[in-house]
């Protein structure tokens, strides 16, 4: 009877765990590689996870934010997949850069041209965005995901600040603060690529000279460590030596 109790206590815990441990409902993300601050560029990962075991994602289309529209979007090229850059003309050009664009991307689709994201599997869709609003905490990219069986998800319920998540959210961007040095972003700034470079060129430089001297020492050490051995043996020999001669 104790065995039965303990068993079906340690169950009950287990189920428990499982049950406050299990991830939330996966849904088409968006996530910055390092930091997305306002007024700088970033790299994003569109993150989209395959939720059916019939079916393969085959298309995923994000719609980029017309009330803080980008002047710059350029997506990586991902294997197995083809991409298409939707562009539209805007009511209010932006200036970027000195010079005024009249037109901004609206919509990125990828294809896949073979299987797509299998049953189990998610697939990341990096973009490099830029520049990001300095009057805005957050941008909205309302997504689409087709499936193999010609299923589409359409996550685009935007999220309400103090309300539960929506059963088929849209992915957010955080944004946030500009540093205090005046940088915004790493991800196209050449002013930051430029320091960067510097200093991979200075601690290459201090790694080769440290790797020099520690040559250097490691052969002193070596050398010392040689003589203090041989001497060690020729006593030895001159004693054994000796030995032999009074036996």
């Amino acid at each position: 009877m104790k065995v039965s109790r303990i068993a079906a206590a340690g169950a009950a815990a287990g189920v428990t765990v499982l049950a406050l441990s299990a991830p939330a409902f996966a849904h088409v993300s968006v996530q910055p590689e390092g930091t997305a601050a306002k007024g700088g560029y970033a790299v994003v990962d569109f993150k989209v996870p395959n939720e059916r075991d019939d079916a393969s994602t085959t298309k995923l289309e994000v719609n980029f934010p017309t009330d803080h529209p980008l002047a710059s979007v350029m997506p990586e090229p991902v294997p197995g997949w083809d991409i298409k850059v939707t562009k539209s003309k805007l009511d209010k050009p932006l200036e970027m850069h000195g010079e005024k664009i009249s037109e901004a991307v609206t919509k990125v689709t990828w294809t896949a041209d073979g299987d797509g994201i299998k049953a189990g599997f998610f697939q990341k869709f990096p973009v490099s965005i830029g520049t990001l609003p300095e009057d805005a905490d957050e941008l909205v990219f309302k997504a689409l995901q087709t499936y193999s069986n010609k299923e589409v998800v359409r996550w685009i319920e935007v999220p309400q600040e103090g309300q539960e998540e929506p059963d088929n959210p849209a992915p957010v961007l955080e944004l946030s603060a500009a540093s205090e040095d005046g940088h915004h972003g790493a991800s196209g700034d050449e002013a930051s690529d430029s320091e960067s470079a510097e200093k991979a060129s200075a601690d290459t430089a201090a790694a080769d000279t440290g790797s020099s001297d520690g040559t250097d020492t490691t052969a002193r050490v070596l050398g010392i460590v040689g003589i203090v051995v041989g001497a060690a043996g020729v006593a030895y020999g001159v004693l054994a030596g000796r030995r032999r001669s009074n036996a």
